[in-house]
C-alpha cells in the first residue's frame, strides 16, 4: 500500500515484492525443466545439422519473444559463434509457416500462460509435416512447458531465461560435435563441461546441470540489482508517472535483443494486461523501413535520433535500453533528448558505459555484469516491474 508521505520507500518495498516473486518462480520451473531442455537442445542441434531452420512465433507482446530469439541465433553474442538460420514470421505466421516449412525445421510458437489457440493449431499442423516443436508454453509439442507462472510479465521473462540457455546449449552441441569432446571457446559458458568426456548422451546431463547453474546466476545478479538499484527504479517510476499526468509519452528504443525489450515495453503499455489502463507510449526499434532509411542515406548513428526529432513532444520521456550503455545511436539520442529538456531513462549494464561518464540520462539503471543474456533478463524484470508500478501509482492517484 503507497501512502502519500512516503512514495519512493513504498514502491521500493513493493519492487522488492515483484524481484521476490521471480526468483520463487524460477525456483520451481528450471529444475524441472533442466533435463528435457538439454535433450530439446540436442534435438535442436541435430536439426541444424540436418539444414533445418527455426521458424519462430507469436501474437502482441509475444512477438517480440520471437524477435528475440530470432536475433540470437542469426547474431549470436557468443563472440565466434556460427550465424544460423532463424526467422521471425509473427507478421503472418499461419500461412507463412504453411508456405514455407521444410520437415527437418524447427517450430517455436510463444504465448500468454494461457496460451494461443492460433498457435497452439500452427505448432500442430507443423508437427504433423515432420517438424521438431516447441510450444511456449503448450502440450502436444516435441517440448513444451506449461507456463511458469500465471503473471503474463513473470511468465515471459521465465522464457527468455529458457531461450537464452537454449541457444547457447545448441552452440555447445556444435563445438561439441566439431571438436570431439572438448567444447571449445564455449567453454566460459558451461564451466564444469570438459571435466568428464564422454557420448553426447552425457553431453546432455552435464548440459542439464549448466543449465541449472545458469538459472540461479540469473536469481543471483537480480538480487543483486534489487540491492542497488531499487531506489533507481522507484526513482523513475515517479518521475515517469509525472510526465505522463502531464499528458507525455514514452519514447523507448534500443538495439538487437534490446530492440526487441523497447518494442515489448512499449506493448505491454498500449496492450496492458486485465483491468489496467493503457499507457502512451512508441518504440522507435519497429519499424525497419523507417530504420533502414535512415541508416543507408544518412548512418546508422542516427537511426534514433532522426525518429526522436520527429516524435517528440512536450512531457515525453526518452527511455533508452542498452547493454553496453555505449552505443552511438543511443548516445546521440539521449544528447538529443537532453536538448529537448526532456526526462531521460536508460536501463543499462556494464558499468553503465558512455551513457553514465556523460550523465545522460536523469536516471540510470545499471545491471552491474558483463554478461548480455544476463542483464537482458534482469532488464525485462526491471521494466515489467515499473510498468506494474505505474498501474499502481495510477490507483493510488485515483
Amino acid at each position: 500500500m503507497l501512502t502519500s508521505r512516503q512514495p519512493a520507500l513504498a514502491l521500493e518495498r513493493f519492487i522488492a515484492d515483484r524481484f521476490a516473486q521471480r526468483s520463487a518462480v524460477g525456483d520451481a520451473f528450471f529444475p524441472a525443466q533442466a533435463h528435457p531442455l538439454a535433450q530439446a537442445c540436442r534435438g535442436m542441434f541435430e536439426r541444424f545439422e540436418r539444414g533445418g531452420r527455426l521458424l519462430a512465433f507469436g501474437r502482441g507482446a509475444y512477438a517480440t519473444d520471437a524477435q528475440h530469439v530470432s536475433v540470437e541465433f542469426v547474431h549470436p553474442v557468443i563472440v565466434g559463434k556460427r550465424a544460423l538460420p532463424a526467422a521471425d514470421l509473427s507478421l503472418a505466421f499461419a500461412p507463412w509457416v504453411e508456405a514455407v516449412l521444410q520437415p527437418e525445421d524447427i517450430v517455436m510458437g510463444f504465448g500468454p500462460p494461457g496460451g494461443d489457440p492460433e498457435v497452439r493449431d500452427v505448432l500442430a499442423r507443423a508437427r504433423d509435416r515432420g517438424a521438431m516443436t516447441f510450444a511456449l508454453p503448450g502440450e502436444n509439442a516435441d517440448y513444451g512447458v506449461a507456463a511458469p507462472s500465471a503473471d503474463p510479465h513473470i511468465h515471459q521473462e521465465m522464457i527468455e531465461i529458457l531461450c537464452h540457455t537454449l541457444y547457447e546449449t545448441v552452440h555447445v552441441f556444435f563445438e561439441h560435435n566439431e571438436m570431439g569432446h572438448d567444447v571449445g571457446a564455449a567453454g566460459f559458458l558451461y564451466p564444469f563441461l570438459g571435466e568428464s568426456s564422454g557420448s553426447r548422451d552425457a553431453l546432455v546431463g552435464e548440459v542439464a546441470g549448466s543449465i541449472l547453474m545458469k538459472a540461479r546466476d540469473a536469481r543471483s545478479l537480480r538480487e543483486a540489482v534489487l540491492a542497488t538499484q531499487a531506489g533507481a527504479i522507484a526513482a523513475a517510476t515517479i518521475a515517469v508517472a509525472a510526465e505522463l499526468r502531464a499528458g507525455g509519452k514514452l519514447i523507448l528504443f534500443g538495439n538487437g535483443g534490446s530492440a526487441t525489450d523497447a518494442t515489448d515495453w512499449a506493448l505491454d503499455c498500449v496492450l496492458p494486461e486485465g483491468n489496467s489502463p493503457p499507457i502512451a507510449a512508441i518504440s522507435l526499434s519497429l519499424e525497419p523501413a523507417i530504420l533502414t532509411a535512415v541508416a543507408n542515406d544518412v548512418g546508422v548513428e542516427v537511426v534514433f535520433l532522426r525518429q526522436l526529432v520527429a516524435q517528440a513532444r512536450p512531457h515525453d520521456v526518452a527511455v533508452a535500453l542498452s547493454t553496453s550503455g555505449g552505443s552511438k545511436n543511443i548516445v546521440a539520442a539521449l544528447e538529443e533528448a537532453r536538448k529537448r529538456g526532456m526526462l531521460t531513462i536508460a536501463l543499462l549494464g556494464y558499468d553503465g558505459g558512455e551513457v553514465v561518464r556523460r550523465g545522460l540520462a536523469d536516471i540510470p539503471i545499471v545491471v552491474h555484469s558483463d554478461y548480455i543474456p544476463r542483464i537482458q533478463e534482469v532488464q525485462g524484470t526491471i521494466y515489467h516491474v515499473i510498468r506494474e508500478a505505474l498501474d499502481l501509482l495510477e490507483r493510488h492517484a485515483a
